[in-house]
């Protein structure tokens, strides 16, 4: 990147977009892979830490299409200080309300604030990003969200190790009220009405979006799975930290954007996304018939290899499909990959009741050879 185009991505708004974004989804990668466990060792079964990690997405996907329409009227920082506020109270909120049934509310009401928030800033994100750098500015935005998933997941295990699960939900308590006192420091955007563009830019679902949002929800599928199961599967076998996994995923995921953003904005977004599909394959079928934390390592690096070009490759392809207003196309692709999400989970919590965790990572790899095919033949070849 030159020193002439960097200026306009790092805006005083984007890096504090930037800065709120890292502190708010901090919170999240923290319960990535102490959640489970503390549901675990409060009596939960498979099926139940599957329906509570999964409705998290679920509710957030509800409301994403909702929060997307409502972004051409309303400011996106309206939506991101309602979102970090939620987070806040639910994170006070773990730490009286047991399993099954007040944590699956707090959950819900988690979702909503994640709906909320990561709409709004990937949204402004778009809006104040030039069209000739937005799949830099993307990808380096989404750096945000991976560092923050490199550190905390072995904070996360770090706290509950050495102190308590009291310790842990304080910690995300206040990390959600610095991601709201950075958000509070944006600047205010002018909205521009649309009173000419086509009557889809004002509908609840741009149907544009579904064909590529679909690509994205089937490969995060595999993510929620991984993200619900994996520390259970990896304390089974012996590995103390779980977090280190995600930790080698999000190194992964940081060295891939910073270094190959560029590429986002060279290359046909097609010719970056077929390969990146494959790697979610290996991965899973590696997993599968892994049992020490040197092969959980190279499956990580794999997978983030290729996760750190899908996503804003497939993001970037969207917004081209669509056009003009980013709200709705946001919060369709935010609320079809979030379905995936919250189903991965459930449908893979059943799975690992009944034949166990290598057949649920072959499943996740069939997972991913739907998708390739998906992709390849049905919106490939049609555009």
């Amino acid at each position: 990147m030159t020193t002439q185009t960097m200026p306009k991505i790092l805006t005083r708004d984007f890096l504090l977009v930037f800065l709120a974004q890292f502190t708010f989804t901090f919170v999240f990668h923290i319960l990535i892979p102490t959640l489970p466990i503390y549901l675990s060792r409060l009596g939960s079964t498979e099926e139940e830490i599957g329906v509570l990690i999964g409705i998290f997405f679920f509710s957030s996907l509800v409301l994403r299409p909702f929060v997307g329409k409502a972004l051409l009227k309303t400011q996106e920082k309206n939506f991101m200080i309602a979102g970090a506020l939620l987070f806040a109270f639910t994170s006070v909120a773990y730490l009286f309300a047991p399993p099954f049934w007040p944590v699956l509310i707090v959950r819900i009401f988690q979702g909503i604030g994640f709906a909320f928030f990561q709409t709004a800033s990937l949204t402004l994100i778009v809006n104040i990003s030039s069209e000739a750098h937005r799949g830099r500015s993307v990808s380096y935005f989404y750096l945000a969200i991976n560092l923050s998933g490199a550190l905390g997941p072995s904070l996360g295990m770090f706290l509950i190790n050495h102190f308590s699960f009291s310790i842990l939900f304080w910690v995300c308590l206040g990390l959600s009220l610095g991601s709201l006192f950075i958000t509070h420091r944006l600047g205010l955007r002018t909205i521009i009405p649309l009173p000419d563009v086509p009557s889809e830019d004002h509908s609840l679902i741009s149907r544009k979006a579904i064909p590529t949002s679909i690509v994205s929800s089937l490969s995060l599928f595999i993510w929620g799975a991984l993200t619900a199961f994996f520390p259970l599967f990896a304390i089974d076998q012996g590995v103390s930290n779980p977090g280190l996994f995600f930790t080698t995923m999000a190194i992964m995921l940081i060295l891939g954007r910073a270094l190959g953003g560029k590429l986002l904005d060279l290359y046909s977004k097609e010719r970056i996304i077929l390969p990146c599909l494959a790697t979610y394959i290996i991965s899973m079928v590696i997993l599968a018939f892994s049992k020490t934390l040197p092969m959980f390592i190279l499956t990580a690096v794999i997978w983030g290899i290729g996760h750190a070009f899908l996503i804003p490759s497939v993001l970037v392809s969207t917004l081209e499909r669509v056009g003009t207003s980013p709200g709705p196309a946001m919060g369709t692709f935010t609320a079809i990959t979030d379905l995936g999400v919250s189903l991965g989970p459930m449908i893979t919590g059943i799975i690992v009741h009944n034949a166990g965790y290598p057949i649920m990572f072959l499943c996740l790899a069939l997972t991913g050879v739907i998708n390739l095919c998906y992709f390849y033949f049905f919106v490939r070849k049609k555009e």
